[in-house]
């Protein structure tokens, strides 16, 4: 797995779509094959576990809670890692600018970096911090999740409870990954919802 030294990886997709397994498979791969291998998770992300990455399915990775793509440099400064997994990257607090300047300062250190992060909100608009990334990898994997009304390949995370907030931190209950066309109906119906509930 030589060739993997010093490059950026990363899978991106709606929720539901496999990111965060094949994130953890790339890191177990890595260290079966004996390379030093740490994982790390934003804060926010407090869903299952503060001191592991946890997939939907239930499997765990133990990994280090960071707010800012700074520490993870600095952890990678002082221990020499060679493999750094970084899950929901989207929820790193940085400019994407600052987030790119460090990862670029790692990838010249010979550090193989695989993360794992939404491609988009709940309102099909992209994360900027992923979409920035994307160009800059070596190996991009786009993940799909399964409709939940149709069956095709899920596009977008639909979130089913009322909230405007941009990040709002669920599963199953709270989001279902959708088509473009299946979404876009789901949206219509959210508003229709809405103007009903107005009057009441």
């Amino acid at each position: 797995m030589h060739q993997y030294r010093g490059r950026m990886i990363l899978h991106t997709g709606s929720m539901f779509s496999g990111k965060t397994s094949s994130l953890e498979k790339d890191l177990k791969r890595f260290s079966i094959a004996n390379y030093k291998v740490i994982a790390f998770k934003p804060m926010l992300d407090k869903r299952y576990s503060r001191e592991e990455i946890v997939t939907h399915d239930k499997i765990s990775l133990k990994a280090i809670e960071i707010e800012s793509i700074k520490e993870i440099l600095d952890y990678a400064e002082k221990n020499s890692p060679q493999v750094i997994g970084i899950d929901e990257v989207q929820f790193l607090k940085d400019d994407p600018k600052v987030v790119l300047e460090n990862l670029e300062k790692m990838l010249e250190m010979g550090i193989t970096i695989v993360m794992a992060g939404l491609d988009m909100d709940y309102m099909a608009e992209p994360f900027e911090i992923v979409k920035e990334i994307m160009p800059k990898t070596d190996y991009l994997n786009k993940h799909h999740a399964v409709c939940k009304r149709c069956g095709t390949d899920a596009w977008v995370s639909h979130r089913k409870i009322k909230s405007n907030n941009r990040v709002e931190l669920g599963a199953v209950e709270e989001y279902e990954p959708l088509c473009r066309r299946c979404y876009k109906e789901a949206i219509a119906e959210d508003k229709l919802k809405e103007n009903q509930e107005k009057f009441l």
